[in-house]
């Protein structure tokens, strides 16, 4: 009768193997994510108004989203297409939460494409406090909001249906 005998460093190797093999199919490579900016609905340029904001929240917080929200649009939604229509973008309010899931921040406002109003409504739950925001407080402060420009922008474009 055959006996078939199994040394503990065989069946490792061989445990090691299979799993190796299963998964080696989760590796996947990483890709951009954002869509490239010829995917969006053709606007040819954006412009953004934070006077409303200005009156809400003050400069420097005002400032930081008039910078960061143009550049934001432009990536998530494209511009630039010959002819397209104006993106109009006034944003009404901005809020900087406590970081944490329960007091996200938040950012409000209304965009005008060919005709259109959308209102719009951006959370951002991505700020986690840490040590180096007492120390740079003015940096993590724009930070944030250059995250809930982003968040905005993809917002309008899901209300799009880009």
């Amino acid at each position: 009768m055959p006996t078939y005998v199994l040394t503990r460093r065989a069946a490792l190797l061989s445990f090691g193997a299979f799993a190796a093999a299963g998964l080696g199919g989760c590796n996947t490579t990483p890709t951009a994510g954002v869509q490239p900016a010829g995917s969006g609905p053709g606007i040819g340029a954006i412009e953004v108004d934070t006077t409303p904001l200005v009156a809400y929240v003050g400069n420097p917080t005002a400032g930081w989203a008039q910078q960061a929200l143009p550049g934001a649009l432009a990536q998530v939604l494209g511009s630039g297409a010959p002819g397209g229509p104006t993106l109009h973008v006034r944003i009404d309010t901005l809020y900087l939460g406590g970081g944490n899931p329960a007091d996200p921040d938040r950012m409000r406002g209304v965009a005008t494409l060919a005709g259109h109003t959308i209102s719009v409504r951006a959370v951002s739950t991505n700020y986690v406090p840490s040590p180096t925001d007492q120390a740079l407080p003015e940096q993590a402060l724009q930070g944030r909001v250059q995250a809930l420009a982003v968040a905005f922008a993809y917002r309008l474009k899901s209300k799009l249906g880009a």
